[in-house]
């Protein structure tokens, strides 16, 4: 009997699973039921609950289907760049493992980039379980500048549409380009990544996802918005073991984000200032984990 030969993938989709419990299963599911040709590759960054042993069960002899191991737990970046080798479409998905897509997701998002060339980034309308907007869908790039205005408060005295986050702004009703998008739904041409390049492996968990926006954006592609097409979130099922090391790896993200980009914008005091208070703000953080803890 002549082997069944499988069609190209149109889309190739990574998922990045630490421990993601049942959620990773409807993930991959979901994306198996798309209605154009995909494979989808999990790249497990060492889990140790039964995340991969329900994905196999539901659907562990389906070809489309790759599971990638690691020993250990490598952090966001490093994990979706093991992954690449393996994915062969012209469109890949980083999706991560508590978002479910629906059966056209794909076909539309490919569709809104074959007809715009000049995008290599397209996200869309990621919404929390209960339907609200999530905040980082669409937003700008974060500075010092907007830091301070929203620990002061005085972002809210601005108008909508210079705060950080868009998602109190009216929804488009066409796709927009925009700053960023949401970093559990990147939608990417390959031709842009192959330009671009991966992930920056500097990264552990948090800003890996602006930074590549920003090299994006210098590469001269274009990042939209796509708001007529939507996903769920479930919001942080891969991050609620260790609170504390979130922080970290957030804050550790952060100031490098702010090295790699913002720092030579400004006086050299001025920057030593932005990385003190990032270093304050973790320890903040820290103190106020602590307290809660003693206080259970």
């Amino acid at each position: 009997m002549m082997p069944v030969e499988r069609e190209p993938p149109a889309v190739s989709v990574i998922v990045v699973n630490y421990n993601a419990g049942p959620l990773l299963a409807e993930c991959v599911t979901a994306v198996l039921a798309s209605s154009v040709a995909v494979e989808i590759i999990v790249s497990d960054n060492g889990s140790v609950d039964d995340s991969l042993e329900r994905v196999r069960s539901a659907c562990g002899q389906d070809p489309r289907l790759t599971i990638l191991e690691h020993c250990a737990n490598l952090g966001f970046a490093k994990a979706n760049n093991r992954a690449l080798p393996l994915a062969c479409a012209d469109y890949l998905l980083f999706l991560n493992p508590d978002c479910l897509i629906a059966p056209d997701t794909l076909a539309r998002l490919a569709g809104f980039l074959d007809r715009r060339p000049d995008v290599g980034m397209a996200g869309c309308l990621v919404l929390d379980p209960d339907g609200a907007e999530q905040v980082a869908c669409r937003r700008a790039i974060p500075d010092p500048w907007i830091a301070l205005k929203r620990f002061t408060g005085l972002d809210r005295l601005q108008a909508r549409g210079s705060r950080l986050n868009l998602h109190d702004q009216p929804l488009p009703i066409e796709p927009v380009e925009v700053a960023a998008i949401s970093g559990s739904f990147m939608f990417v041409r390959r031709q842009a990544l192959d330009a671009v390049g991966p992930l920056d492996e500097g990264y552990f968990l948090h800003c890996e996802d602006l930074d590549w926006f920003v090299r994006f954006h210098q590469a001269g592609w274009k990042i939209a918005f796509v708001p007529d097409v939507r996903v769920i979130h479930h919001k942080g099922a891969c991050s609620t073991g260790d609170p504390l090391a979130v922080e970290r790896h957030k804050h550790h993200g952060m100031e490098r984000f702010f090295r790699k980009f913002q720092a030579g914008r400004y006086p050299r005091l001025f920057s030593l200032l932005v990385i003190l208070g990032i270093r304050l703000h973790f320890f903040g953080v820290k103190w106020s984990l602590a307290v809660r803890r003693f206080r259970k």
